[in-house]
């Protein structure tokens, strides 16, 4: 029996040891997340020791708040509010979470659409109703359109005074790497989306599809997430991003990272899907 007790130990250490040691690049391993978020899509944090999540198209209307033990705190499930293609998450100084469900790969949909939630961490319940921010793109004139053409996917945005600012996904073939950049409201509506520009981080179809969005709380850095790197941009202004600087910062790993947040003006907290060789992961990286 003492045998098998210092075999377990031995299994628990050399587990540590593994997914302490593992190769995250310049992240910062924080806690493997629960089987229940493999897909996980967005991330958001009110505080600095949990963030709520979401899962993309094909699970359930639920967010869920995880420790950074990894352990589930709770999960609403969210009223009025589909989940055709989940894939962002953003909240604003007033404590209100917004959910972008405006995943649209073929830049086929019609029907994209923005779900503001109040503060999910006031709800004692096990449910939390939905206004809709609908939306459309104006420069789309086809469903799909031509190869070429789409550019209309998005699975990033945040919020910054009264607006929800949307960086598309290119999937255009040939790839350009340009995002389109618009803006809506943060008010129930249905909207014409104002488009601001465009902006380009690079041209490699692998690493520079913008897959997460998120500004400082002091409104001075954006960051873009995509698979293995982040682009910030410094004293940024909002009615002029498609001329702004991109600094690049290389994470030197290349797992699928979805979501990024701000936890304070220099701390993000970053995660990625699961996959058979890797993810499914929580994150921290340092700004300098």
């Amino acid at each position: 029996m003492k045998l098998k007790a210092k075999n377990l130990s031995l299994q628990i250490v050399v587990l540590f040891l593994f997914y302490s040691c593992a190769n995250h690049g310049q992240l910062i391993y924080v806690t493997k997340l629960p089987k229940s978020l493999e897909e996980n899509s967005g991330i958001a944090a009110y505080n600095d020791n949990s963030a709520w999540f979401i899962e993309d198209s094909g699970n359930d209307d639920i967010i869920t708040k995880v420790d950074y033990r990894g352990e589930v705190l709770k999960e609403l499930k969210v009223k009025n509010g589909k989940n055709k293609d989940w894939e962002d998450l953003t909240e604003d100084k007033k404590g209100n979470l917004y959910i972008g469900d405006f995943g649209n790969n073929n830049s086929s949909r019609k029907n994209l659409v923005i779900y503001k939630l109040p503060n999910p961490e006031y709800e004692s319940g096990d449910h939390i109703t939905a206004e809709q921010i609908t939306f459309r793109y104006p420069e789309q004139k086809k469903f799909p359109p031509k190869k070429n053409e789409r550019l209309y996917d998005a699975e990033a945005f945040f919020h910054y005074n009264n607006y929800l600012y949307i960086f598309t996904k290119n999937r255009a073939d040939p790839f350009t790497g340009e995002s389109l950049v618009y803006r809506v409201p943060d008010t129930k509506g249905d909207y014409e989306a104002e488009f601001l520009g465009k902006i380009t981080p690079c041209n490699d179809w692998d690493t520079c599809r913008i897959t997460s969005a998120d500004i400082s709380p002091d409104g001075k850095t954006v960051a873009l997430l995509s698979t293995g790197k982040i682009w910030t941009i410094s004293n940024v202004d909002l009615e002029d991003l498609p001329n702004s600087t991109l600094e690049e910062i290389d994470l030197l790993v290349r797992s699928q990272l979805e979501s990024i947040t701000f936890i304070d003006n220099t701390t993000l907290l970053l995660s990625d899907e699961e996959t058979k060789t890797d993810g499914g992961n929580l994150y921290k990286y340092e700004l300098k």
